[in-house]
């Protein structure tokens, strides 16, 4: 009776708002046979209504367990101040161990009344009918005007708008001042040309031994959203887009294989040709090791590293993501979105959306965790102000969020996503750039159903590619000394 009940439920709402081909339907149910029918009676679900209390529940990944907890007292002071809105916030894992809890609430008609993701996720939960739209309530708000304007496009598809965003961050390069003052360099990179001229300055071979013991950058090797992630700032900065416009109202699609993909594939590799780079371990881009024992000069990551590099005891100092057509930087961190329930609940669940969004929340939450506030106020509150006074590096991504740009977040984002990495990987091992994007391109024509302008998922689920502890963000020291955002998902 449960497996035809849910057999029946998938069925009805694809065909209703996913329209896809059978090999979707086969797909999720080949997902949810895997979760297991029999693990949904051990989901956690919403608390029903007790009295005039409502409770709600709020699911997350939020990572690591000291910014978890941070999280969990801000749950509590809302608590403390809603007597008649009770939030229970559930750790539910890491990304790749929540999507199927996810798919397995939706489908069952049992979803959180709050959940904490990527806001990659709005294409495909929009897709599923899973989650209210937000700007008749959010047009409302005075908070709305106090949102970071960059953040926006993380938050609206199609005229909608599906999440409000938690906290933010983005990447810059962070560079060691004492190597740069021995290879007799005073002045900071800006460009392309002045990058790559830099990090040839710094390459050395200290002992004379005929082998590079020093190098200039480290560059991420692997196809993974870290790698997406720390490479998409040049291709913007050049000028590229990841997504073009369908017109008539139809989805955009992408189109990853233009001018300013070619131009910043072309960069890494041209450095890398140079002798100046090294290539981290597959998917391993944003370890600090070879960083902190001076074996390269510069790396790019974000302001989550500082508390594990305060630790370290050595020099740093972060300057600007180089420019070649214009400043540029990619958003980082992880969103709310409200799922469909009832009325009365989707109400109160909305209250603790606008205390996430308020200037105390924010502020608390961006020195406890060292994600940037999404709140201007925020930021320029006095108390902000004077933890930035003692963390100056944090101007570099604060100044960045005034050119800073959402990854799509179109249904099948992650198909996208992996097939640009491909791309990534291939440049990096040495394939020419136009052909390894032509390549990933030409995949991604035969995943979207360019007739219709809409993903046609083949073997796998939109849902089941791994996302790393970065992007959504990266991995992180467990202090909270210094800031140290987003949780084990990639920036």
């Amino acid at each position: 009776m449960i497996l035809s009940r849910l057999i029946h439920i998938v069925i009805s709402r694809i065909t209703r708002g996913w329209r896809r081909h059978e090999k979707l339907i086969a797909s999720i149910l080949i997902t949810l046979s895997l979760v297991g029918l029999g693990g949904c009676k051990n989901l956690p679900t919403p608390l029903s209504q007790n009295g005039d209390i409502i409770h709600i529940t709020l699911w997350h990944g939020i990572n690591p367990p000291p910014n978890r907890d941070i999280f969990q007292s801000l749950v509590d002071k809302f608590n403390q101040t809603h007597r008649k809105i009770q939030v229970e916030a559930l750790y539910i894992g890491q990304p790749d161990q929540q999507m199927p809890k996810i798919l397995t609430s939706v489908v069952g008609g049992s979803p959180p009344d709050l959940l904490w993701y990527s806001p990659m996720l709005a294409g495909q939960l929009s897709e599923l009918q899973a989650i209210k739209p937000l700007e008749n309530w959010l047009n409302k708000s005075p908070l709305k005007a106090e949102i970071d304007p960059a953040l926006f496009e993380s938050m609206e598809l199609n005229g909608h708008t599906w999440s409000i965003p938690l906290g933010t961050n983005n990447t810059g390069i962070f560079y060691r001042p004492s190597l740069f003052k021995a290879a007799g360099i005073k002045k900071l990179p800006e460009t392309w040309s002045e990058f790559k001229q830099t990090a040839i300055a710094l390459t050395k071979d200290k002992n004379q031994d005929g082998r590079i013991d020093q190098h200039g950058l480290l560059l991420s090797l692997g196809k993974g959203e870290w790698v997406v992630f720390t490479w998409l700032p040049f291709m913007f900065s050049a000028g590229g887009e990841l997504v073009e416009s369908a017109g008539n109202s139809l989805p955009s699609i992408p189109r990853i294989d233009n001018p300013g993909a070619i131009a910043a594939l072309q960069l890494w590799q041209d450095i890398l040709k140079t002798g100046s780079a090294i290539l981290s371990a597959p998917e391993r881009g944003y370890e600090l090791d070879n960083f902190i024992a001076g074996k390269v000069a510069m790396q790019i990551t974000g302001p989550w590293t500082l508390a594990q590099l305060q630790q370290s005891g050595i020099d740093y100092g972060v300057l600007p993501i180089p420019t070649l057509k214009r400043p540029a930087a990619v958003v980082g961190g992880e969103n709310l979105y409200l799922m469909k329930t009832t009325p009365q609940r989707e109400q109160a669940a909305s209250e603790f959306l606008e205390y996430v969004l308020s200037e105390k929340f924010q502020t608390a939450w961006a020195l406890g965790t060292g994600y940037l506030p999404i709140n201007l106020k925020s930021r320029q509150s006095p108390t902000y102000q004077a933890f930035v006074e003692k963390n100056p590096i944090l101007r570099v991504f604060l100044e960045q969020m005034k050119s800073a740009r959402s990854r799509p977040i179109i249904p099948g984002y992650s198909r996208l996503s992996e097939n640009l990495g491909r791309a990534i990987e291939a440049t990096l091992l040495g394939r020419r750039p136009e052909d390894a994007l032509k390549e990933s391109q030409q995949r991604l024509d035969l995943i979207f159903d360019t007739s219709h302008r809409s993903p046609t998922i083949s073997n796998r689920s939109i849902f089941s590619r791994t996302v790393h502890p970065s992007q959504l963000s990266t991995p992180h020291s467990r202090s909270t000394s210094a800031p140290n955002p987003n949780g084990d998902n990639v920036p």
